[in-house]
């Protein structure tokens, strides 16, 4: 009687495995595409987060720089201060001794007056002798008379040239504050995208761009878009009249390619061709003064970053232009000048 039921028994125990290997097999499939997407989830936030770190480190480098630069400018505006402070002290030091001279100088002649008057007195009484001892005291008071002139003079000349420097200095400030101003708002467009910074500390004026604003990589020629930011600074630097203005060469430590040591041997020549390239512009292009400037290569000897990291090497890629005072007594020179010429 067992063995009219064992076939449907098989059946049906043969039909549960295959319905729950079904089961088995949807459910790791489900499994699987999850997992897929939380592995792609994972990804794009990583990708995402990687993103947000080389902004950070950019933005961290960029601080850097311009902390390290200002703190360079700090120390170059103390060191002006001192020498202004130095020049200073130097003058009055003159005036102060000129002073104690003329000082001396007026007791000297008061007792030479009162030898005098005795003199004069005894020869009224009738020391007929005191007359040329009373001939050689006038003739010594007239030559110290003649002296506190002198020194008279001498102190008030001192007086206004400390006076005219320091007013010399004062304007020249001025000026470059404005042309400062000129530059940002002619370049705003390449300062907003972090290509090009200006900074101003008292009287000396920097003008930061990176490589790739004026050159292709390993190039020293001006790209077209470059021409016109340096048509732009030369437009505002040809009014300039009162500044030394320096071109300089940057580049960041990574060698010369093979393929271009035959135009540059070394990071040397890149930079001083690069710099003596935007000389030649800026007079034959931006009308600037041929006098005011000059041209120096520094290749990668002057970095204002670590050339560890991509972020750092192309801060360190960059032409910069200095504006550094001429010496105060020509300014003064000039002001005086000026001034004679609008009367």
């Amino acid at each position: 009687m067992v063995r009219p039921f064992s076939r449907p028994v098989l059946f049906f125990q043969t039909s549960t495995l295959v319905l729950l290997g079904m089961l088995a097999g949807c459910v790791s499939s489900a499994t699987h595409e999850k997992t897929l997407a939380e592995l792609e989830a994972a990804k794009k936030l990583s990708a995402q987060q990687q993103r947000q770190l080389v902004g950070m480190r950019e933005s961290f480098d960029l601080e850097a720089n311009q902390r390290r630069a200002a703190e360079e400018q700090a120390a170059s505006l103390t060191k002006e201060r001192e020498a202004l402070a130095a020049r200073s002290q130097e003058l009055q030091a003159r005036l102060d001794g000129l002073e104690k001279d003329k000082s001396q100088l007026n007791d000297d002649l008061a007792k030479v007056r009162s030898q005098i008057a005795d003199l004069e007195q005894k020869h009224t009484e009738g020391s007929a002798s005191a007359q040329e001892a009373i001939d050689k005291l006038k003739l010594q008071a007239a030559a110290m008379e003649a002296e506190r002139e002198r020194l008279r003079q001498e102190q008030a000349k001192l007086a206004a040239n400390l006076e005219q420097e320091r007013a010399a200095k004062e304007e020249e400030i001025k000026r470059l504050t404005k042309t400062q101003e000129e530059l940002s708002r002619s370049l705003q467009d390449e300062i907003s995208k972090g290509n090009i910074t200006i900074q101003q500390v008292r009287d000396r004026l920097t003008i930061n761009m990176v490589d790739r604003v004026l050159f292709d990589s390993g190039q020293a020629q001006v790209k077209p878009a470059g021409l016109k930011v340096l048509q732009q600074v030369g437009d505002i630097l040809s009014k300039v009249s009162d500044k030394q203005i320096r071109i300089e060469g940057h580049t960041d430590n990574v060698p010369i390619s093979a393929k271009l040591q035959s135009r540059f041997k070394s990071n040397w020549e890149l930079s001083t061709a690069r710099a003596t390239t935007v000389v030649r512009h800026l007079i034959e292009k931006g009308g600037v003064d041929r006098q005011h400037l000059s041209a120096v290569g520094y290749a990668d000897t002057h970095p204002v970053a670590s050339n560890d990291s991509e972020e750092g090497r192309a801060s360190n890629r960059r032409i910069e232009i200095v504006l550094y005072p001429k010496d105060l007594k020509q300014i003064a020179g000039e002001l005086n000048q000026g001034a004679s010429d609008s009367k």
